[in-house]
């Protein structure tokens, strides 16, 4: 419950705080790049060299990259059916495979599973969203914004350069001396504040005004994100006859709202910018319920 308390309370006072002239414009982009550089290394540094690698994680590596597909096809089947733009599904191809299992996923997890599940939202988060973001995500921005196509060379460039990755590597290869009490307990000091940031920073740059005639598609892709994804998820599992911790956060990470960076993404290169500003900020609010949903099924 305090957990539940302490997201609400810093949710509350981001959105709170939006329109005041209190924050400088880029404060959200100033709180996002110390959770990225500090805060979220610090939290894998602290928790991934606890993990026991086994084959159980094995979905935690799948799951995201089945979720993109899943979110891919569906757009792209509804894109032709109801002749959408080209705008509108560059926008869906984004938003709709790729979720916020980082900045939100994380402090649900804790909030929900508690702290010792979030290693294995780490390595669904790293080694699937992020890995999709900048490989399947860079593909359809260039092709949608008509940007010229990234290389192998900078897409590799991009995700071994990522502050958490090299934090996943070095707790890879060093998870024995960060294990010491003095360093862990550093390192959860530090790792303890992404919640609160994270959270005031999402309250910051929430939007939630949605475009006229954006109606359908707004209703398609959260509808596809909040519950299809997540209970596909779930069916699979089941099917497969999984059921262990790491398959548990991984259908509650497939259930994520549309992720923030992909988001961004489509706004900065002109793609119905209004329609990517409302899937975030109304997915975000609309999670804390259909995640709530979802946990009743897990």
């Amino acid at each position: 419950m305090e957990n539940f308390i302490l997201i609400f309370i810093c949710l509350a006072s981001g959105m709170f705080l939006q329109h005041r002239a209190v924050f400088a414009d880029n404060a959200p982009l100033t709180l996002n790049l110390y959770v990225i550089w500090i805060a979220l290394p610090a939290l894998i540094l602290r928790q991934v060299p606890t993990l026991s690698f086994s084959t159980d994680l094995f979905v935690l590596l799948l799951m995201p990259w089945l979720m993109t597909a899943l979110g891919a096809v569906l757009v792209w089947i509804a894109s032709r059916l109801l002749e959408w733009s080209t705008e509108v599904t560059g926008v869906l191809l984004l938003t709709v495979p790729l979720g916020n299992t980082s900045f939100l996923g994380i402090p649900m997890i804790d909030a929900f599973f508690g702290m010792d599940m979030v290693s294995y939202g780490i390595i669904y988060d790293q080694f699937g969203s992020f890995m999709a973001l900048s490989t399947y995500g860079s593909f359809i921005l260039a092709l949608y914004s008509k940007q010229q196509h990234q290389s192998v060379q900078a897409i590799a460039k991009r995700v071994f350069s990522f502050p958490p990755f090299l934090a996943l590597l070095i707790a890879l290869l060093f998870a024995k001396p960060l294990q010491h009490v003095v360093i862990a307990e550093g390192l959860s000091m530090i790792a303890s504040s992404i919640v609160p940031v994270v959270m005031f920073a999402i309250g910051l740059q929430l939007k939630i005004k949605l475009a006229p005639g954006h109606t359908l598609p707004f209703c398609f892709a959260l509808s596809v994100k909040l519950l299809i994804a997540p209970f596909v998820a779930l069916s699979l599992c089941r099917l497969a006859g999984i059921d262990t911790p790491a398959s548990q956060i991984a259908v509650f990470e497939a259930g994520m709202p549309p992720m923030v960076t992909a988001g961004a993404m489509a706004m900065s290169a002109g793609l119905a910018p209004r329609l990517a500003a409302a899937l975030v900020g109304w997915g975000i609010l609309l999670s804390f319920a259909t995640l709530s949903l979802l946990t009743l099924f897990l």
